[in-house]
């Protein structure tokens, strides 16, 4: 397999383009086209974890964390992103990050803490906005099933779980074919007067040129009148954080204590408690400040992240418990996520779990 065949495989997970903006996710070292001898997962890509991947004969490392985050203007070896890009490159070595896109996925990062803490029927807590398009198109009355046939073969009128999602109406659609035209309906010069289905149907963004290709494919109009707009609609299938439910409520201190020994957590940092009981649960891995008004929103009991500055715990405000159990500490199962998505996907493969500790920070 290639290192593309892999990261694939790997984006019917997490599609790169549901990664955030400022994120610099896919293939950061090497070539797609390249024979991947083994595969190494882990949480970061340090300088240990190349060394790793020489040993253990992996030439794809995939990385939870991008060591590329920002440009390089230059590679000398001065700090530990460029010699660990120098190191994979002159020992043939890719680097395939994923991070936020990861983040996004309905079975990422957040996904994987729900399990591991037990949290039932999660669902996305800021669910991305600006993801949703809707296609507007006019056709003969007699096309009009053909063209929604091949609308949903590419992926367009998906709703959640339904799919085949459409809404038409009919009315009387002109047009004056010009010179040089070649009318399918109509004469060269005239107004033609055509009974038409008016064809509605949203799609997620990232499939408007397989959405556009079916829809000039199956219409039978020279030119096709059609409108695409980007929706305010959320995708609830995509975005930050997860909230559920424990399946028995329980007090706060039991449940910390919980959370700190499931997650490995040296400390947990929290906001004030209110002796009242835990049922509905809130996560984010890695950094969540900005989540705390999301988690509130959904009426969380409790709210489980990371990196919370000392004046972000007072935005508790009596309305939950926040919870700060580490960013390493948030995002440590991610990698066993991916080593067991791997195996699934490509059972006789070399895949190996980094054993290799990346967590910068250390506690007393």
């Amino acid at each position: 397999m290639t290192v593309k065949d892999i990261t694939k495989i790997l984006e019917e997970l997490a599609p790169l383009h549901h990664a955030e903006d400022f994120d610099n996710v896919g293939l950061l070292v090497g070539d797609y086209n390249i024979t991947v001898t083994g595969v190494l997962v882990t949480l970061d890509t340090l300088e240990n974890v190349v060394d790793e991947a020489i040993t253990k004969k992996c030439n794809l490392i995939v990385s939870f964390h991008p060591i590329i985050f920002s440009g390089l203007k230059k590679i000398t070896g001065s700090n530990y992103v460029e010699r660990v890009v120098m190191k994979a490159i002159s020992n043939n070595i890719a680097i395939y990050s994923m991070h936020t896109a990861l983040d996004n996925s309905m079975s990422g990062v957040n996904a994987k803490i729900c399990e591991v803490l037990g949290i039932q029927n999660p669902k996305i807590l800021i669910p991305k906005a600006g993801t949703i398009k809707k296609l507007t198109t006019y056709a003969p009355i007699e096309s009009a099933d053909k063209i929604k046939t091949a609308l949903f073969q590419a992926g367009a009128g998906e709703i959640g779980k339904y799919s085949n999602c459409s809404f038409s109406t009919e009315g009387l659609g002109s047009f004056k074919a010009g010179e040089g035209t070649n009318p399918t309906l109509g004469n060269i010069g005239e107004t033609h007067f055509e009974k038409e289905a008016q064809i509605n149907m949203i799609f997620s963004f990232e499939k408007e040129k397989s959405v556009l290709k079916a829809l000039f494919e199956s219409h039978p109009y020279e030119e096709v009148a059609y409108e695409i707009v980007t929706l305010e609609n959320t995708n609830q299938d995509i975005g930050m954080g997860m909230i559920g439910t424990l399946e028995n409520e329980m007090d706060e201190v039991p449940f910390l204590e919980s959370v700190k020994k499931r997650m490995n957590a040296p400390v947990v940092r929290h906001s004030k408690l209110f002796g009242k009981k835990v049922k509905k649960v809130a996560v984010l891995g890695g950094s969540g400040a900005f989540a705390i008004s999301a988690a509130k929103r959904a009426q969380a009991d409790v709210f489980i992240t990371s990196d919370l500055k000392y004046h972000q715990f007072y935005e508790a405000e009596g309305e939950l418990v926040l919870a700060d159990i580490g960013h390493f500490e948030t995002e440590q199962f991610t990698k066993d996520l991916l080593v067991d998505y791997l195996i699934k996907k490509i059972p006789n493969f070399a895949i190996s779990l980094s054993e290799s500790i990346t967590n910068p920070i250390k506690y007393l």
